[in-house]
């Protein structure tokens, strides 16, 4: 049995003497990068917080005090040290453990996480709701009261959250720990003046300096001989540097200068590897009665070479196989993000008037492969998607063209942008969202699930879905000359398939507002009658055209790859439903206020009978991790969903019925 096999709860961390947590610490390492191997799953930034965790655990007790996490990505460790070892086995899905915190699965998990830049907010929160209710730390009056700490990396802590966050902390008058997890990386090179700054106090300030900074400060510290005495055996190695926001003579500290505005006390940096300097100063820092910042030093990827020189690689990897010094990623196809990188290099270059953007996932959308190429034209703002946003509504303004690369999930922490500076302004801002839909291991923080919803409530807005990389190519294309008003496009975390396009050869342009029938010699507006129409929005029109093979000794499906949310396809809709022939519809995105619901809201506009339609979408319930497949079927939006409510379609054509939603799995058809 490991170490680690032995700890059932941080009681039993506890319970080991310091010099054996580093065994800890390598039997972390092992299990997560064994595990990950496997199944894929975020490897080097809990690589980076092994120790931190351990020593966190180790000097608070978090079945009372208060942990939360920034993003939550780095929470494996965690979980490992909190009873959740046996879940590792079946990492990211539904039997097993979570890749974010899940309080489903333990008391130690306080809340879902998976945006950046809300754990400080949410730990100001609990702060304030534990003093009201009589249970806050307090040295005097109540010091068996709970403590709070929330840990936040160095490229979060620039998201606009983040900063009404610490603005909120330092009025709270008790204690409060916020950890900088500084490791100079978020997924990629954290962006901005802020990452700059953060940088120069890792690079330019000698220990002299911090040792003369930590006299002055310590004198003013109540308590402050235990962190004097732990600062002098921490050594050269460790730089620590503990300021309130002054030099001795006044001018602003090298970190305390940026905290001390916001009226936290700031530790730091210290050594995020050194486990006996780590649980000193968290030692002290537990029974600080006011709210400090501990500026941890770490270095993302820890422990294994690979992922040290290439921590953006191996952020979220694939599985992957060790063999010695080599390591390979396993082959998965050719995905929509690497179509969509592709594509814009060769729409830059063609194109100056073209600009392209991404909030801290270069790697993510593809925007990686731009932006060498583009350095004047291409941007990384880091955590910061209503920046983002608004930057592009600027550029859109003084005559570019500007493409926002941002996942679905992320895109909602824009949408105020998308409404007051793009659409409101009828500026040509084009939305380029990945991971639409759902997204498999990553689970229900980061489905994307609600843009169609939210984005056609905007006047003016074109909102297309591809379905393979031909499809994806068209809808560039057309955003790129669209100057209306807002665009969008949506594609999953998959790879593209090539069906489509081996049956039926070019793909035509996008023209606004009109589809694309892919079963031609069942169009209905060529004067066909199938028995059943089926409305694709995005990559379920591939699944909807295998349902409509394995059923076509049963039933003429039609099957149309929508290709536009808004504008609807006022002419399809006109032949389909005035024909009566019953209608379904089909999305990877919720089943409130999506694709299908404009189909029928369209009809309805017409004039037309919208009773024999059939919705498919995700249900009105939150889907947990798994992979993307066991998913898909559990929305019933696979090829067997989708025939499934083709055979229900079918039923209904001869008799007039409330538009239905299927339930699915069970194929049953409730009234909506």
């Amino acid at each position: 049995m490991t170490l680690l096999e032995s700890i059932k709860s941080p009681a039993d961390l506890r319970k080991l003497p310091v010099d054996r947590l580093s065994e800890v610490a390598a039997d972390i390492r092992k299990a997560i990068c064994d595990q990950i191997s496997r199944s894929g799953g975020h490897l080097a930034p809990n690589l980076g917080v092994v120790e931190l965790t351990i020593a966190m655990h180790y000097v608070f007790d978090f079945a009372h005090d208060r942990l939360l996490f920034d993003v939550g990505h780095q929470c494996y460790p965690h979980k490992l040290l909190t009873g959740r070892l046996p879940l590792l086995a079946d990492l990211r899905t539904s039997k097993g453990m979570s890749g974010f915190p899940e309080p489903a699965e333990s008391p130690y998990d306080l809340f879902r996480v998976g945006h950046a830049g809300t754990g400080i907010s949410t730990a100001v929160g609990m702060a304030r709701g534990d003093t009201l209710n009589g249970e806050a730390y307090d040295p005097e009056s109540n010091p068996k009261g709970r403590r709070v700490v929330t840990i936040i990396g160095d490229a979060s802590i620039v998201n606009g959250v983040a900063m009404e966050g610490l603005n909120g902390a330092g009025t709270l008058g008790r204690q409060f720990l916020v950890i900088l997890n500084d490791n100079g990386m978020s997924i990629s090179k954290p962006q901005g003046a802020l990452a700059q700054y953060f940088d120069r106090v890792r690079l330019s300030h000698t220990y002299s300096e911090f040792k003369k900074q930590a006299k002055e400060f310590l004198k003013r510290l109540p308590g402050g001989e235990f962190m004097r005495d732990a600062y002098h055996r921490v050594g050269e190695a460790t730089k620590a540097m503990i300021v309130d926001g002054t030099h001795a003579h006044g001018a602003p500290g090298p970190t305390g200068g940026w905290f001390e505005h916001f009226g936290l006390v700031t530790v730091g940096p210290i050594d995020g590897h050194d486990l006996p300097t780590l649980i000193e100063f968290l030692a002290e820092a537990r029974d600080f009665n006011r709210p400090m910042v501990l500026h941890v030093k770490t270095v993302k990827g820890k422990g294994f070479d690979f992922a040290e020189s290439d921590s953006s690689t191996f952020h979220s990897p694939s599985p992957f196989v060790r063999e010695g010094c080599r390591v390979e990623l396993k082959k998965e196809g050719r995905s929509f993000t690497t179509a969509f990188g592709d594509a814009m290099v060769e729409m830059m270059r063609r194109d100056d008037k073209v600009v392209a953007a991404t909030a801290a996932m270069p790697d993510g959308t593809g925007i990686s492969k731009v932006l060498p190429l583009f350095p004047d034209r291409a941007f990384d703002t880091g955590i910061c998607e209503s920046h983002a946003l608004d930057m592009m509504a600027g550029l859109a303004k003084t005559g570019f063209k500007p493409f926002f690369a941002v996942y679905s999930t992320f895109m909602q922490r824009a949408f105020d942008q998308c409404f007051q500076e793009a659409s409101l302004q009828g500026l040509p801002v084009r939305l380029c969202m990945d991971r639409a839909g759902l997204v498999g291991g990553d689970g229900a923080v980061h489905h994307g699930f609600c843009d169609i919803a939210l984005l056609r409530t905007l006047p003016n807005t074109a909102i297309t879905a591809a379905i393979d990389e031909p499809s994806l190519l068209a809808a560039l294309e057309f955003m790129r000359t669209y100057e209306d008003g807002l665009s969008s496009v949506r594609y999953p975390r998959d790879n593209v398939s090539p069906l489509v396009s081996e049956r039926l050869g070019s793909c035509p342009p996008y023209a606004l507002g009109k589809a694309r029938c892919l079963t031609p010699d069942l169009d209905v507006q060529s004067g066909a009658m199938p028995d059943v129409v089926v409305l694709a929005f995005g990559t379920p029109a591939v699944d909807a055209i295998k349902a409509a093979e394995a059923l076509s000794g049963e039933y003429k499906v039609a099957v149309y790859d929508a290709r536009f949310a808004k504008p609807m396809d006022a002419d399809l809709v006109r032949a389909a439903f005035g024909a009566g022939i019953p209608v379904v519809t089909v999305e990877d995105h919720s089943i409130v206020g999506g694709f299908g619901a404009a189909v029928i809201e369209a009809a309805q506009a017409l004039g037309l009978d919208a009773s024999r339609t059939v919705r498919l979408g995700l249900p009105d319930q939150w889907i947990i991790q798994d992979s993307r497949s066991k998913q898909l079927a559990e929305a019933g939006i696979d090829q067997a969903g989708i025939a499934r409510g083709i055979r229900v379609a079918a039923e209904m054509r001869e008799t007039a019925r409330t538009p239905i939603t299927l339930r699915q799995p069970q194929a049953a058809a409730a009234a909506n």
